[in-house]
């Protein structure tokens, strides 16, 4: 009985990117999970969002982060949710860069929700733009 040829480099990273994803994605929606209204707090804390929607916003997130988790785990999905991922995090940068530029002090980004408090600081938004990297190389189709 033949053997099945190994998966090519690049499947086998996709792979790895999107499980590694799929981990972060799960560590920062469980954090915001454990609490929507502190977290919807800390989104009112940006000063971005119509007053008033940021529950709504809160909800959203968590639930679009812990859905791109799971999805990135499952083979057939891993492509949409990559991309989903890749529009999260570039999203997620540009809020943080639109805060820092408007000089908006932050002690709480809200990355993990209110627990693992983590202030903003001028790399943040580059954190997000490397998880966006990360998750276009798992937008590599793989078998």
């Amino acid at each position: 009985m033949a053997m099945a040829a190994p998966a090519p480099r690049a499947w086998r990273l996709a792979g790895l990117a999107a499980w590694l994803l799929a981990l972060a994605l799960f560590a920062t929606g469980l954090g915001k999970a454990l609490d929507v209204p502190g977290f919807a707090l800390v989104l009112a804390d940006y000063r971005l969002l119509p007053v008033g929607s940021e529950a709504f916003f809160a909800l959203g997130l968590t639930t679009a982060e812990l859905a791109l988790a799971a999805a990135l785990l499952h083979r057939p999905w891993r492509q949409a949710a990559a991309w989903g991922a890749v529009a999260l995090f570039l999203a997620n940068a540009a809020a943080l860069s639109i805060t820092l530029w408007r000089g908006v002090d932050l002690a709480n980004c809200g990355c993990f929700g209110v627990f693992l408090a983590r202030p903003l600081r001028p790399w943040s938004p580059l954190e997000d733009l490397a998880l966006a990297g990360l998750a276009l190389l798992a937008t590599s189709r793989s078998r």
